[in-house]
């Protein structure tokens, strides 16, 4: 049990690294201060392997240090928060829903859907930016759907590996 346990935590600190990593390697500068990254791909793993508390813990975690080491500070509590939303959800949409492709596909959706409108929440209202918050959905759209994709053949990877099956 223990060991088990240890082997968790262990798994959700690579993940928040590898998340941290996968979002500052390609950085797409968008219009609205921000920029688009791969960092999605490991939210929605970390989720989807790790289950909702670990998941998200090492989602938020890693995502938040990226803003903390790129200069974007302003944005690690709303980071934090909203990625790891992000992967809580869809960890338990995904096991809700039995763990399955399609499970993975629509979890990813609501999860990324979450990520989206948190920015844009995030931004508007807490960032003052208003309506002008608006201009970052599509760049963020795009970082969902590529994150999702990307993230959704890394879990099949995973899964044929048997790596899943010990964590």
């Amino acid at each position: 049990m223990v060991d088990r346990k240890v082997r968790k935590l262990v798994i959700s600190a690579l993940m928040a690294a590898l998340t941290c990593i996968a979002t500052m390697v390609v950085q797409i500068p968008s219009p609205m201060n921000g920029y688009v990254n791969l960092g999605d791909c490991f939210v929605l793993l970390s989720g989807w392997l790790l289950g909702p508390w670990y998941g998200g813990a090492a989602a938020g975690i890693g995502s938040m240090l990226t803003d903390l080491l790129s200069g974007y500070g302003y944005y690690a509590p709303g980071t934090f928060f909203i990625k790891g939303l992000d992967a809580l959800a869809a960890a338990l949409i995904f096991r809700a829903m039995g763990r399955t492709s399609a499970a993975a596909l629509v979890s990813g959706v609501v999860g990324e859907i979450i990520m989206v409108a948190g920015y844009f929440g995030y931004a508007a209202l807490l960032m003052g930016e208003g309506i002008g918050a608006a201009a970052s959905i599509p760049g963020n759209l795009v970082q969902g759907v590529v994150g999702l994709l990307i993230g959704f053949l890394l879990l099949k990877m995973v899964k044929k590996t048997r790596i899943a099956e010990k964590i």
